[in-house]
């Protein structure tokens, strides 16, 4: 048996008012990053930003980031930090904006480098030699608090491309629920799929462990028991605790053992169609647990463990009380032309295939598996995926 590794941050501060953690950082330069509008609608960036300067730290902020943050988003803040030194990255707010924080970071310490140049698992050298990293995630939904994980767009090829280093990991991870209670209903319902389907693909990976399967399993039962009172009642903090708990269980998981043909299949339909990661997991997630059936025995101990009939279908019903439709076809966030569907449907396939998640999918999928995973989720035919 190899030698693994099972990494997490070496600090997670976790619960109320725990953003107060910033006080207690020592540096003299701090650089924030964040995306829309939210953290300054809600004070949080400022109440960051007073908070670091009560640190005795100079702050300047990094703002912007898209909700698929771009390769040129990820230069831009990079030359920002070789202007500033900071000696603290602190990023504030969605997964994006702590995505492209983690690639910000690299180049910032290591500025010769190209994108090209990291996008191959254990590429990226060396991070911490100019500053360490804080994650504080206002949704409870990608983990990147807790993960090696990055997802960039290469926006001229409409490709995803997730990347992993296991010096991405965050110093130190502040998961305070105040900011996830900001989340309007249907951010709610997409980021806390995506913890289910992390959750899930993680339990199912062929590199899971016993040290990952706890994790993955606690993450799921919190998403079944406490989304859908997230989602109808956003106040409820006890639902919110639990969300952003899970979240961050559901990242020590994956981000140790991978994931599977989910995460594949929406990096590449996200890339092409700029659906929402957590919308396009949410809608893939029951057709490939019921394909992956036939290559694993997990599902049946995630729901014997848990006292669930078919897990296939409690997704597909937490979906429905999520107001999530059940395949592409039906999704009206964004234009699933049929037409332009078909004309990617084969690139997509192949760039999917090739995503480093399909690597540690139970079996060893196809490309015409994926096509055919594809057209199952776009049409919503459920027989496809149990006739595999």
């Amino acid at each position: 048996m190899s030698v693994m590794r099972f990494s997490i941050p070496r600090d997670i501060v976790y619960g109320a008012d725990a953003l107060n953690h910033l006080s207690t950082l020592k540096g003299r330069r701090a650089m924030l990053v964040t995306g829309g509008s939210s953290m300054h609608k809600f004070g949080f960036l400022e109440q960051a930003a007073t908070l670091l300067r009560q640190a005795g730290m100079e702050t300047r902020i990094v703002e912007g980031v898209e909700p698929n943050p771009s390769v040129a988003t990820v230069q831009r803040g990079a030359q920002a930090m070789l202007e500033f030194e900071p000696d603290w990255i602190v990023a504030i707010g969605g997964g994006s904006a702590l995505d492209a924080a983690k690639v910000m970071w690299c180049f910032y310490e290591h500025p010769q480098l190209k994108f090209a140049d990291i996008l191959t698992p254990g590429s990226m050298p060396p991070l911490r030699n100019k500053a360490r990293f804080v994650a504080i995630p206002s949704t409870s939904g990608t983990a990147s608090e807790i993960t090696a994980f990055s997802v960039i767009t290469d926006t001229d090829n409409h490709i995803k491309y997730p990347i992993v280093a296991a010096d991405m990991v965050p110093d130190i991870a502040i998961l305070d629920p105040a900011l996830p209670a900001t989340m309007p209903p249907h951010i709610t319902a997409n980021t806390g799929m995506d913890v289910l389907a992390h959750a899930i693909e993680a339990v199912a990976s062929t590199a899971a462990t016993s040290f990952t399967d706890p994790y993955a399993m606690e993450a799921i039962r919190l998403v079944l028991e406490n989304l859908p009172q997230a989602y109808h009642q956003g106040s409820d903090a006890t639902a919110r605790f639990n969300m952003h708990n899970a979240s961050a269980l559901a990242g020590m998981a994956f981000t140790n053992a991978s994931l599977g043909l989910v995460h594949s299949l929406a990096h590449k339909i996200g890339g092409e169609f700029g659906v929402t990661h957590g919308l396009a997991n949410a809608i893939l997630l029951p057709y490939i647990i019921r394909f992956n059936r036939q290559f694993s025995d997990k599902y049946a101990r995630v729901e014997k463990l848990l006292g669930i009939d078919d897990l296939a279908k409690a997704v597909e019903r937490l979906n429905a009380q999520l107001n999530i439709p059940c395949c592409f076809s039906q999704c009206d966030e964004v234009n699933f032309d049929e037409a332009h569907f078909h004309d990617v449907l084969e690139r997509m396939s192949r760039n999917a295939h090739a995503d480093p998640c399909t690597w540690t999918n139970p079996g060893q999928p196809t490309v015409a598996d994926v096509r055919d995973l594809y057209e199952a989720a776009f049409y919503g035919r459920v027989e496809v995926c149990c006739e595999a």
